[in-house]
């Protein structure tokens, strides 16, 4: 049998990594390798260690470490140059109980690193943390933020105690970590944000573990997936540890299942390309779907390549006629040639069907999507409707969506056909919001007129009989002025649902904007709609979703209550929002509202209310610092592979 080889090389193609160890003179450079090294304090340390070598079994990677000490005096600072520009690594070094040599990091080393072109991971490391006073307790968080706003190379930073053996084997192993799995193609320094590619990995990523599809991943998913990467689990308190981290830096990171996907996820353009073109081939009135069906996955799969996971028996069977007995190309053009001849650019239901023949079922015959589009008077979906129905679903479930383009034979990587958005907070930072599909929240009391709102988004005859208890959705496109069209989905409360939704303190999250619908005759109707609407913007200052806000006067072919004019005014002004805009869904005079609701979500940061209790609490509310975010992750990515770490080392005690 062949001998092992003594090193193992790492996917970056490292086989051992060099660390320089440098920072102010008596900081703890020395006892800190030596300690690391023997795992004893040392009584007496050299003032310069020759290289101390880490066995290739000291870290879970199995790569050995190269730990070069340094000196600090003016007179080997040729020598210190030289093995800095040689380093795979630096651990530069303060000691936490003489304030003035954190101060040098900023003033001396880090400007001399950047000086001499050093461009590897640098790790921050507070010695002799037993030392420190302790009247004057610090986070380390406090100290080094402005310190890591400045200096981006800074990876990562920890406190340690050679005496008190606190921390030691973390800050070589962090920085081997950084050389082995850097940051560098995963998070951009200047941005403060993941690179594009991470977040689709990390998307489809998120939607592989998601198992039960229910948006969130569980404690036992997130352990699953600890398991998988680092093949130990996380045990309770540091999955705790991890939502915790999220949950103080997004709030709508966490919920009560677990950790979510943040951001809305949309459809991108190559997947409404997609599904303009499967509409286009279904909508074809006298031709057998089978058909129709293997004509077009004649064309997305080679001969040899055709899946079953999208092919019905008679799509299968077509495909297998088309390439063993007529010409490779005559028979698919034929029948395409036919279906556009027959299009009536409706979907009716049994095309619908016939499209979703190849999944276990057609997801919109239920609540919530059933209903919810418009729809022709024969019952079929124009192409509108059809999108609008997919940007629906990609809004509230977005991995129904993906599982549902695969079955109906998506050919790009799944991950393709959807893109998450920034979130709404940032939206309302950056005062514009850039996303294509919105969700409107709609309150009201009874008999206000929220459902004849709907029933018009949808093209619906008016009927002023209809009440409706539970609630419900409508989704259709809004033609905005430039030619651009954005979808609005608008979500019906009832209003005794709104108790409910608001006890949960996400609920505002996926609202892009709220509307609060009264019956401008009905002065009750008015003060309930006004109490809902403080309900709403008290939730949304206390939980940090504020969310613009819309007020629509009902039913205004009918005479208003009497003071209207000044308690509508006065409520305007006094929260600071625009004035009650008047419908009436009867006589079909909408007032622009519907385009009124998408350009105050594409304007985040306005028609925003503020109740009295909000103002005087306003300064609790500000948005922390881009860059905490970084420790944020950094300290999350920390937690999930010092589990795997200490797990590795407890393993590797227990068979010494």
């Amino acid at each position: 049998m062949a001998k092992a080889s003594a090193t193992n090389a790492t996917p970056g193609g490292k086989t051992r990594v060099r660390i320089v160890v440098c920072g102010g003179k008596g900081t703890g450079k020395s006892s800190l390798i030596v300690t690391a090294a023997t795992d004893s304090f040392p009584a007496n340390v050299p003032p310069v260690l020759p290289p101390t070598r880490l066995p290739e079994e000291f870290y879970p990677d199995r790569v050995p470490i190269t730990i070069i000490d340094t000196s600090s005096s003016t007179e080997d600072r040729g020598r210190l140059s030289e093995e800095l520009r040689r380093a795979d690594a630096v651990v530069l070094t303060y000691a936490c109980d003489r304030p003035e040599t954190l101060e040098e990091l900023s003033e001396l080393w880090l400007p001399e690193l950047r000086q001499l072109e050093v461009k590897v991971p640098v790790i921050v490391v507070g010695c002799k943390l037993d030392l420190r006073d302790e009247s004057h307790q610090v986070s380390l968080e406090t100290v080094m933020m402005p310190i890591m706003q400045q200096f981006r190379e800074i990876e990562t930073c920890i406190e340690c105690s050679a005496l008190k053996q606190i921390q030691i084997p973390e800050v070589f192993y962090y920085a081997q970590k950084a050389v082995l799995h850097p940051t560098g193609p995963l998070f951009d320094q200047e941005t403060q944000a993941l690179k594009p590619r991470c977040v689709r990995a990390l998307k489809r990523i998120f939607i592989l573990c998601d198992h039960d599809r229910d948006g969130s991943l569980s404690d036992a998913e997130l352990n699953d997936f600890q398991v998988k990467c680092f093949n130990s689990p996380l045990q309770p308190s540091e999955i705790v540890g991890v939502k915790r981290v999220v949950q103080e830096k997004l709030r709508e990171g966490v919920n009560d299942r677990g950790l979510t996907l943040a951001g809305s996820v949309e459809l991108t353009n190559e997947a409404v390309d997609f599904l303009k073109g499967i509409f286009e081939l279904f909508d074809s009135d006298s031709v057998c779907p089978g058909l129709c069906l293997g004509a077009y996955l004649t064309f997305n799969c080679a001969a040899n390549e055709v899946s079953s996971l999208f092919c019905t028996i008679n799509a299968f069977i077509m495909i297998w006629l088309e390439i063993n007995c007529l010409p490779s190309i005559s028979l698919a053009y034929k029948i395409l040639t036919i279906s556009v001849s027959c299009q009536d650019n409706t979907l009716r239901p049994t095309e619908v069907d016939d499209l979703f023949s190849t999944a276990p079922e057609c997801p919109w015959d239920e609540a919530p999507y059933k209903d919810a589009a418009e729809i022709t008077a024969l019952g079929g979906l124009s192409l509108d409707g059809f999108l609008s129905q997919w940007a629906f679903m990609t809004l509230l479930d977005p991995a129904s969506t993906v599982e549902n383009l695969i079955y109906i034979g998506y050919p790009g990587d799944p991950s393709s056909a959807v893109r998450v958005t920034r979130r709404r907070r940032i939206d309302r930072k950056k005062q514009q919001s850039e996303r294509n599909v919105f969700q409107c929240f709609v309150f009201g009391p009874k008999n206000a007129g929220k459902s004849a709102l709907l029933n018009s988004f949808l093209g619906r005859p008016f009927n002023d009989n209809r009440l409706t208890t539970d609630e419900r959705y409508a989704v259709h496109f809004v033609n905005q002025p430039g030619g651009t069209r954005k979808i609005l989905v608008l979500r019906e409360i009832p209003e005794d649902g709104v108790g409910k939704l608001l006890s949960n303190k996400d609920s505002l999250a996926a609202c892009d904007v709220a509307v609060f619908v009264h019956d401008s005759s009905d002065e009750s109707s008015w003060k309930k709609a006004t109490e809902l609407l403080v309900d709403v913007a008290t939730h949304g200052e206390d939980t940090g979703y504020e969310v613009p806000c819309l007020i629509v006067a009902a039913k205004d072919d009918l005479d208003s209550f009497p003071t209207a004019i000044q308690d509508s005014t006065r409520v305007s002004q006094d929260m600071g929002i625009e004035a009650p805009i008047p419908i009436s869904s009867k006589l079909g005079d909408f007032n622009n509202i519907f385009r009124r609701i998408v350009v105050a979500a594409e304007h985040p940061h306005l028609s925003i209310p503020e109740t009295e209790a909000g103002r005087t609490r306003k300064q609790y509310h500000r948005l922390i610092n881009r860059s905490l975010m970084f420790v944020s992750v950094g300290a999350a990515v920390a937690i999930v592979g010092l589990a795997a770490y200490r797990v590795y080392a407890a393993r590797k005690n227990t068979s010494g």
